[in-house]
C-alpha cells in the first residue's frame, strides 16, 4: 500500500472516530446529530455544484440510499443517548461487514470462502467481549444491531450507485433525505443550542473523513484501503475513556481489537 493512501486512509479513520466522540460527549445527542449532518451538506454544497456530476440512472440508487441513511442518522442519535461510545461504535462496526457478507450470500450468490468464515468468528468474539457475557444494555444493542443493518445495506447499494455520479454530487443525494426529515423531528431551537464549534468540527470530520476516504481509493485497492480505516474501532474505543469518561474495562480494548482483526481479513 502506498505510503500517500495510508496517511489518507488513517486520516480519513481519525476524523471518523473524532466526529462519533464529538456527538457522543454532546448535551444533546440528537440536535447535535441533526445539526452535524445539515452543517457537512450545507458545507459541500457549492464544492459539488462546482462539480456537478450525475447520470439520470442513479437516482434510484440515490433514493435509496438516502432512506437508509434517515434510518442511520436516527439510529445513530438514538445508541448515543441510550449507550456508551465505546459500545455501539465498535458492535456497529464490527456487525456491519458480517451483515453486508451475508446479503451477498444471500442476495447475489456470493460463496463464502474458509478466510471469511474466520473473520466472522472473529468479530462475533470480539462483539460478545464489547458487550460482556450477559451484560450491556438491550436497547443499546439492538440500536447498535439497526446501525449495522442500514450500513451493511446503504454500502451496497452505495458501491452500484456511486459509479453513476460523482463523489460530492452523490454525498449530496443521499444526505438530502436525512437533512429534510430529521431536523423537524428534533427541531430547530434545539438544534441552534447545539451549534458551536464542537458541532462544527464534527460536520467538517464527516465530511473530510468521506473526502479523505475517496482519495484513498485512488491510491489503493478498495479491500485496504478499507481495513485501514476500521482502525477507527480500536482509537474511538480507546478514547472514549479519555474524551467520554467511559469505563472502558480490558475487555471492552480487546473486542475492540478483535473486531478490528476480523473487519480486516473480511476486507481482504
Amino acid at each position: 500500500m502506498p505510503v500517500s493512501a495510508l496517511a489518507l486512509a488513517l486520516g480519513s479513520a481519525v476524523l471518523h472516530a473524532v466526529w462519533n466522540l464529538l456527538l457522543g460527549r454532546a448535551r444533546d445527542v440528537q440536535a447535535a446529530t441533526a445539526a452535524t449532518f445539515v452543517l457537512s451538506f450545507a458545507i459541500a454544497v457549492p464544492f459539488a455544484v462546482i462539480w456537478w456530476h450525475a447520470e439520470p440512472s442513479v437516482w434510484p440508487y440515490a433514493l435509496a440510499s438516502s432512506v437508509l441513511e434517515i434510518v442511520y442518522v436516527i439510529a445513530l442519535a438514538l445508541a448515543y443517548r441510550q449507550g456508551e461510545v465505546s459500545f455501539v461504535y465498535p458492535v456497529t462496526r464490527g456487525l456491519a461487514p458480517v451483515l453486508a457478507l451475508g446479503f451477498a450470500i444471500l442476495w447475489l450468490g456470493h460463496r463464502i470462502s474458509a478466510a471469511e468464515v474466520a473473520g466472522v468468528l472473529l468479530v462475533g468474539a470480539g462483539v460478545v467481549l464489547v458487550r460482556g457475557v450477559g451484560g450491556g444494555d438491550r436497547l443499546a444493542l439492538l440500536l447498535a444491531a439497526t446501525l449495522a443493518v442500514t450500513i451493511a445495506a446503504y454500502t451496497l447499494v452505495d458501491r452500484v450507485g456511486i459509479g453513476r455520479a460523482g463523489a460530492l454530487t452523490y454525498f449530496l443525494l443521499t444526505l438530502a433525505g436525512p437533512c429534510l426529515v430529521y431536523p423537524p423531528l428534533v427541531g430547530t431551537r434545539a438544534m441552534r443550542r447545539e451549534v458551536g464549534g464542537a458541532v462544527l468540527a464534527a460536520a467538517l470530520a464527516n465530511l473530510g473523513s468521506f473526502m479523505l476516504g475517496l482519495l484513498a481509493l485512488r491510491h489503493a485497492g478498495a479491500a485496504v484501503v478499507l481495513a485501514v480505516r476500521w482502525t477507527s474501532v480500536v482509537l474511538t474505543t480507546a478514547l472514549a475513556g479519555r474524551v467520554l469518561a467511559e469505563r472502558v474495562s480490558r475487555g471492552r480494548l480487546a473486542g475492540s481489537a478483535l473486531v478490528l482483526v476480523g473487519i480486516g481479513v473480511l476486507a481482504r
